[in-house]
């Protein structure tokens, strides 16, 4: 039996026609982008702007910052605590066209050793948790291959 799946925050991330792409917000006024969304007003201190439009943002854009989490949050953060604790890997991702870093997990088994900063990165769908029949989805963050030189000769 497939599992139902909810995205964690809805309005965050599309995946529609296959293309997976966090959603941001742009204002009219001032061109400010925000992630996550800002639906209200632009926060831009000297803009009274109050129109904001979605946009898809980069679906690429390279490591500011990474870590590891190793060990397992408290509630209200879905764990279960029967179940062995799997480290997991936070990347900090700016995104160069909106110019914003965007924080994200990565990928299942990107490590802190496959990750360098500077180093090219790229959006996708990915779980959080998945208990009794029910998983979130979410986004997370993945190493672009290097392209083999060979390849393009």
């Amino acid at each position: 039996m497939a599992s139902a799946r909810t995205p964690v925050v809805a309005g965050w991330f599309t995946s529609g026609d296959g293309d997976f792409r966090l959603l941001g917000t742009r204002c009219r006024a001032c061109g400010a982008v925000y992630f996550p969304r800002e639906d209200i007003f632009c926060r831009a201190p000297r803009c009274a702007g109050e129109e904001l439009d979605e946009v898809p943002l980069s679906r690429r854009g390279r490591v500011w910052s990474y870590t590891d989490g190793r060990y397992r949050p408290p509630a209200p953060y879905p764990s279960d605590p029967a179940r062995d604790w799997e480290p997991y890997t936070l990347i900090a991702v700016e995104l160069a066209a909106e110019r914003m870093v965007v924080l994200g997990q990565g990928a299942p088994g990107v490590t802190v050793a496959d990750l360098a900063v500077g180093m090219e990165v790229e959006v996708v769908p990915g779980v959080l948790a998945g208990e009794g029949g029910q998983s979130w989805s979410t986004w997370h963050w993945r190493p672009v291959p290097a392209e083999d030189p060979e390849a393009s000769s």
